[in-house]
């Protein structure tokens, strides 16, 4: 059995370590105690490591290294016991450490180690030892790794260095490349421009020619005109002499009046059939339309301010409606807020609908009713009475500008009626053809 704490002077038990456990030795020796950890029981075990008991030895010390190492260093008992398990596995190297000779071919961590668990007499200068010697070692492979890393950097630059010079030639051949390239398009360009030069000058040669063949053919047409003319004077003539033929045939005349009428008819049939020939177009238009005056039965929305009534009278209102096809849009706030501007807007629109339904039956005439959607917080939902078309404005735009795409929407000719109060809209709808109203003059004769 290994000695306790108090055991006599020639253990290590009384040595203390003022350092760190260097962090190699220190995984050696959670080995150690995760190794001998399984050959105990659970009342041998101390209490914070007992819930590691059933756990297999690598996961048991990837898990529980840190709770292991605190327990062996403030547990004597927990340590003897590990020492035991140790000397059981290692008796070699635990005979040359109580012998004070480790093994010279022996691991310095495995002997730190072991040392540190069984705490023979001088484990102290040991594990130091040891630390210092894997430190050593640490700082050899980090020199060889520091040289390596700087051999595999230098040969990187001489690589870098070679692909940079292959690359440079390259783009050295691409640049004379592209220089011969663009002298070749250079040459190019410029014969292309000559080329579209003598196009040009071929083009108004062409041109002029067109216009010569252009003023020959009018020429040609008007000589043309003009032998049509006097083909029909002439044939006019021969009409004439037919004519007196046949009232000598008639009237019994001689045989060389006949032979006159036969040489008569003979050019009359010469001239149909130029008539034929010139495929001329029966006569379509009368001298008397061609005088410009004011024909009856064609009154537009412009006239009827002529006609000796104010402005604010209902009854232009009832004129223009009459107008044949007459198309009347209402500004729908514009009116209901000159109106009656206390009622909700809802109330408004259905007042102002139930009049428009009744005006549109008694004239027949064609009504749309605008509104603007922009003074909504939702879609609303009416059924549009009957004879009136009921539109909103989308977001973004107006109900001025949806009544100007009414009205220029609308054919020129056909009587269209805006009424709104709203200066910018009649100006506007007065230039596209319409006939503004002001609402206060709806009102009236919605009253």
């Amino acid at each position: 059995m290994v000695e306790t704490a108090g055991g006599g002077p020639g253990d290590g038990t009384a040595e203390v370590l003022d350092r760190p456990l260097p962090d190699g030795v220190r995984r050696r020796v959670v080995q150690i105690v995760s190794d001998g950890f399984g050959g105990l029981t659970v009342g041998e075990l101390p209490a914070q490591l007992r819930q590691y008991a059933r756990f297999a030895p690598n996961r048991r010390a990837k898990f529980a290294g840190n709770a292991m190492a605190a327990a062996l260093e403030t547990d004597t008992l927990f340590r003897q016991r590990i020492g035991e398990k140790l000397r059981e596995a290692q008796p070699e190297l635990a005979g040359a450490l109580d012998s004070g000779s480790p093994p010279p071919a022996a691991d310095p961590l495995d002997v730190a180690a072991a040392a540190y668990v069984l705490r023979p007499a001088g484990w102290v200068k040991l594990v130091t030892a040891a630390g210092e010697e894997a430190q050593r070692a640490h700082a050899e492979r980090a020199d060889e790794e520091s040289r390596a890393e700087l051999e595999r950097l230098r040969e990187e630059l001489d690589r870098a260095r070679e692909q940079t010079r292959t690359e440079t030639e390259r783009l050295r051949g691409e640049l004379e490349s592209a220089k011969k390239e663009a002298e070749s398009l250079h040459r190019k360009l410029r014969a292309a421009l000559s080329d579209v030069k003598r196009g040009e000058a071929a083009l108004r040669k062409t041109q002029a020619e067109m216009e010569s063949a252009r003023a020959e053919g009018q020429a040609q047409v008007s000589a043309a005109e003009s032998e049509a003319r006097r083909l029909k004077a002439r044939l006019g003539e021969a009409e004439a002499a037919l004519e007196a033929t046949r009232r000598a045939a008639r009237e019994g005349r001689s045989v060389e009046d006949m032979r006159l009428r036969l040489l008569l008819d003979t050019v009359l049939d010469a001239a149909q059939g130029l008539r034929r020939e010139l495929a001329l177009p029966p006569v379509s238009v009368r001298p008397a339309e061609t005088v410009d005056a004011v024909e009856p039965g064609r009154m537009t929305p412009k006239d009827i301010a002529a006609r000796a009534l104010s402005e604010h009278d209902p009854a232009i209102l009832d004129q223009l409606l009459a107008l044949p096809q007459a198309h009347l849009v209402v500004d729908g706030y514009n009116v209901t807020k000159t109106g009656y501007p206390q009622m909700p807007l809802e109330k408004q629109r259905l007042r102002l609908l139930g009049q428009l339904s009744q005006l549109a039956a008694q004239t027949g005439a064609e009504v749309t009713c605008v509104f603007d959607g922009a003074e909504l917080a939702a879609p609303v939902l009416l059924a549009p009475p009957r004879g009136v078309r009921v539109l909103f404005s989308k977001p973004g735009a107006t109900a001025d500008e949806l009544i100007r795409q009414l009205v220029r929407a609308e054919p020129p000719g056909r009587p269209v009626i805006v009424a709104s109060t709203d200066r910018e809209v009649a100006d506007g709808i007065a230039k596209a053809g319409a006939r503004p109203v002001a609402s206060a003059v709806l009102l009236k004769r919605l009253s």
